[in-house]
């Protein structure tokens, strides 16, 4: 195993122009090929990576610019090695911003006893949504099929569906008022709508059940697709 060049307090991201520049500095040392590079140059970078290492201690030493000799280093490859290290400080922050759970297609639940243990003990963070339906009743399939979509763009969202029958309330879900969309976070009935599909076109698809979901301010802020691996690794 190679010998660690940074210690472990120094790895972690630091903020602020000079905290990015060192930071920046660290992630181009670990990045190059230490094997073949050139001895003057890992030197070079172990000192642009780490500025508390240096003999020279002073404040001016560590706050200072960077040279023209870094910075002619610093071209080297930079393309490709700013979309890892962009990639990288992404990540991080999608890391400290996302709280709770992701889920990944539409949840199957199969009785009454599913559909409250679904309300009451999801994350408090989770909204979830709730597909009541029928099969055979108008809207119903095609509504299912809208969620399988969003379920792909809000993997912090939990869409779940269940046939009135096995709810145990098909009494209280009579074929008039499918399909039903129930709304819940934190065990709190946010939206309750009722033959849903009245309020859209005869003919809908993802979207429009995204925007009016979104009307009520009932889904969280769509994330953004990340930068494609392949794109990254055809940079040499």
């Amino acid at each position: 195993m190679s010998e660690r060049l940074i210690d472990l307090e120094e790895t972690a991201t630091q903020t602020g122009p000079k905290g990015v520049i060192n930071d920046w500095r660290r992630f181009k040392l670990e990045s190059m090929d230490q094997e073949n590079l050139n001895p003057a140059k890992r030197e070079l970078l172990r000192q642009m990576s780490s500025p508390s290492k240096v003999k020279d201690t002073s404040r001016g030493n560590l706050n200072r610019k960077m040279s023209v000799q870094e910075y002619e280093l610093l071209k080297e490859e930079d393309e490709g090695c700013l979309k890892s290290y962009r990639k990288r400080c992404m990540q991080e922050m999608h890391d400290k911003l996302s709280f709770g759970p992701r889920f990944e297609g539409v949840y199957d639940l199969d009785n009454g006893e599913a559909f409250l243990e679904v309300i009451e003990k999801e994350h408090h963070s989770t909204v979830v949504v709730v597909h009541i339906y029928k099969n055979g009743i108008k809207g119903c399939e095609a509504l299912n099929s809208c969620l399988d979509c969003l379920a792909t763009e809000y993997p912090t969202v939990k869409f779940c569906k269940i046939d009135a029958v096995a709810s145990g309330a098909a009494e209280r879900f009579s074929d008039e008022y499918l399909p039903t969309l129930l709304v819940y976070k934190a065990g709190e009935l946010l939206g309750n709508f009722l033959s849903c599909t009245q309020h859209l076109n005869e003919e809908f698809f993802a979207t429009d059940v995204e925007g009016f979901l979104n009307s009520y301010g009932l889904l969280p802020e769509k994330e953004q697709p990340q930068m494609e691996d392949d794109e990254e690794n055809n940079i040499e």
